[in-house]
């Protein structure tokens, strides 16, 4: 049995994210909440992936695509929360938490489970984003001729 490639490169984006995090952990710089903002590159490559296969294989469609892209982020983003939820209580949950940078989202002490839905929330944001601007460049990348530009 095959795998789609939407859930191989939802797969890639949570070993992205999980490695970035962990060498982040494993360099002491895991509570510079900045650092953190550049998880959006792995979604970033694996959505392209897939859509640059899909278009690749002759899949032109946006409607397609949009879906395509969207399940592979979001499929990222799932898989990502769920690995931090795991890692979290395995670490101590919520000593583990407010180990964390305490001006990343929250000013209190944030449980596992409330760090963990805000993190879901921007995460869905970041895939949305990521997949439309995504769309856009490849729908005109492969479509130059669409807005009456001249080759």
């Amino acid at each position: 049995m095959k795998l789609p490639k939407e859930l191989i490169n939802g797969i890639i984006i949570i070993v992205g994210i999980g490695l970035y995090f962990l060498a982040m952990e494993l360099l002491g710089l895991a509570d510079i909440y900045f650092l953190r903002v550049f998880n959006v590159l792995f979604i970033f490559y694996g959505t392209n992936r897939t859509l640059n296969s899909n278009y690749v294989e002759g899949k032109t469609s946006l409607a397609t695509n949009a879906v395509a892209g969207l399940f592979t982020a979001l499929t990222g983003v799932l898989l990502s929360i769920a690995a931090l939820i795991i890692y979290s209580y395995a670490r101590g949950g919520e000593a583990y938490i407010a180990s964390l940078s305490k001006t990343f989202l929250f000013g209190g002490e944030p449980s596992v489970m409330t760090y963990s839905i805000s993190l879901l929330f921007e995460g869905i944001s970041s895939a949305v984003i990521v997949t439309f601007m995504l769309l856009l460049y490849w729908d005109n990348r492969f479509s130059p001729n669409k807005n009456g530009a001249k080759s």
